[in-house]
C-alpha cells in the first residue's frame, strides 16, 4: 500500500470507540494515545479530544526509536 493510500485509509478509519490511554497521574492536561488497526496510533490533548492526530505504524515506530534516543531532548 502507498504511503498516500496508508494515510487514507487511517483517517478514514472510525475511532469513536477507541480506548484511550494516559500516563498516571492527575494532570489536567495530559497526552492520551489510542492504538488502532495495523499497529497505528492516534494522539490527542485531553483538554481539546476533538483534534486528533493519527500515525502509521511506521511514523510511530520512527517517533518512539527517536525518544528513546534522545532525538527530542531538550537543549539546556
Amino acid at each position: 500500500m502507498s504511503a498516500a493510500a496508508e494515510k487514507e485509509w487511517l483517517y478514514a478509519l472510525d475511532i469513536s470507540d477507541a480506548t484511550w490511554q494516559r500516563a498516571p497521574g492527575d494532570a489536567e492536561e495530559a497526552v492520551e494515545i489510542a492504538f488502532l488497526e495495523r499497529g497505528a496510533v492516534a494522539m490527542r490533548n485531553s483538554t481539546d479530544p476533538d483534534v486528533v492526530l493519527r500515525y502509521t505504524e511506521g511514523e510511530w515506530r520512527a517517533f518512539v526509536l527517536g525518544a528513546r534516543d534522545g532525538e527530542f531532548d531538550l537543549q539546556r
